[in-house]
């Protein structure tokens, strides 16, 4: 049996409801479409604005979901990642700024050529037109979707999760606010958050009314919008991310970029989760990075050669313990981190084909061939050398936010910026040809 609900004066199955909201972005979003990009930066500047003179107010709603989800056991990982108070939001704003900076991709031509019959053929970057994003425990994104949408052409339909809720309502209703003093319509960006998960499984199944859906979130959130939806997914995925340390490293670059890419914010996708190490430096380097990352209480879970190197050097404060397949297999998101020695960047290449999500991966070394080799064997979505893998993120790229991390290889793949948001269309310029 569908659920029934009440709206705007009718009953309708929760199906219904959202594929209205869908039907009417896409009304809304056929109007902007004529919006030229002075319009849609002049839109941004005014949402940056906003939000930063409702700081306080979306601040104390975030308050609110914060006190909610400590009663209910939240750990501190999802719980920062949860966060959005006044430093935050004024960082987000900036963030719209900064997109309202970049250039449109809309119009961009992509390639362009004369046939032999003389039909000029062009193939031009246009909007996707109303995409759907299902996440979780990050207002953030609110904010950063809706600015990219805005500046992409595309429409929005929101599903941020119960744990944001008041601060996603707050955020939400600040935006639609400036979207309707700029003569717009609000639901050009909306949330289906009052239909519960009832309205998430609906945006799965709004097939012909949202275009494309991007799950963010945890690993079973992703598999459970990949394996049920009707609607085309782009697919981000969860982050199990390696760094190799070759025996080629430089030890004293090493060891800040490992504390900095698993401490910096460890509930985050590219927060480092796993540590691979050459078999002919472990024992000189892992009681180095291991002292280094006891002193932030990372528990390491170490296979048992790396076990028994860590446990005779009796490092202060150490919290060890034995690995098992399913430590390789875990994005943990807290202070914990796998342990492996290999015996070289070919084997680390081989353990992150079997237990990486596809997401980044970095290597430490120095010597250029085998850089040159573990880029090639390694087939994920960043690779990075001698850098933190928390570099992985749309704003860092330089794309102002990011609608996501996209570990599949179809349309895109990495950090999703304003032209992964937009399809193409040809355009053929002719003078009477016909087809013989």
């Amino acid at each position: 049996m569908k659920r029934i609900i009440i709206y705007r004066g009718k009953a309708l199955t929760v199906d219904d409801v959202v594929n209205n909201r869908a039907d009417a972005a896409r009304t809304a979003w056929r109007v902007f479409t004529k919006s030229d990009t002075r319009a849609k930066n002049a839109l941004l500047e005014a949402m940056a604005d906003a939000l930063e003179a409702a700081a306080a107010s979306i601040a104390s709603a975030n308050a609110e979901d914060l006190e909610e989800a400590q009663l209910r056991g939240m750990d501190a990982g999802k719980l920062d990642r949860l966060k959005f108070d006044e430093s935050r939001i004024i960082k987000s704003a900036q963030s719209v700024r900064n997109i309202a900076q970049l250039q449109d991709p809309v119009g961009e031509v992509v390639r362009g050529y004369t046939l032999p019959n003389g039909i000029r053929l062009s193939q031009v970057r246009v909007p996707i037109g109303v995409m759907g994003m299902i996440y979780e425990a990050r207002p953030n994104v609110t904010v950063d979707v809706a600015a990219l949408c805005i500046k992409s052409g595309n429409a929005a339909i929101l599903r941020g999760g119960s744990a944001a809720q008041h601060t996603n309502q707050a955020s939400i209703a600040v935006i639609q606010s400036v979207l309707k003093e700029a003569g717009l319509s609000a639901d050009l960006i909306q949330s289906v958050d009052d239909l519960g998960r009832d309205g998430a499984t609906a945006m799965m199944h709004a097939h012909g009314h949202v275009d494309v859906l991007v799950p963010r979130g945890s690993a079973n959130l992703i598999a459970t919008v990949v394996q049920e939806s009707t609607v085309p997914v782009i697919e981000t995925g969860a982050g199990n991310v390696h760094i190799y340390v070759d025996r080629s490293a430089d030890i004293k670059k090493a060891i800040p970029i490992i504390i900095n890419a698993k401490t910096q914010r460890v509930g985050v996708c590219n927060a480092a989760e796993k540590l691979l190490v050459h078999r002919s430096i472990a024992q000189e380097f892992l009681p180095q990075i291991a002292a280094a990352l006891a002193e932030h209480k990372v528990t390491l879970h170490a296979d048992d050669t790396s076990y028994n190197i860590l446990q005779a050097a009796h490092i202060a404060g150490l919290q060890l313990e034995h690995a098992t397949t399913e430590d390789w297999k875990r994005e943990y998101l807290s202070l914990n981190m796998g342990v492996k020695i290999v015996e070289d960047a070919d084997a680390a290449a081989a353990h992150i084909a079997q237990y990486s999500t596809g997401h980044t991966e970095t290597i430490l070394a120095e010597d250029y061939a085998t850089i040159q080799r573990f880029i090639s064997n390694v087939d994920s979505a960043v690779v990075m050398v001698n850098a933190s893998t928390r570099f992985t993120d749309g704003g860092e790229f330089g794309f102002g936010a990011e609608l996501g991390i996209s570990t599949q290889k179809l349309h895109a793949r990495g950090p999703m910026g304003l032209r992964e948001m937009t399809t193409t269309k040809w355009i053929g310029y002719g003078d009477g040809q016909i087809r013989e």
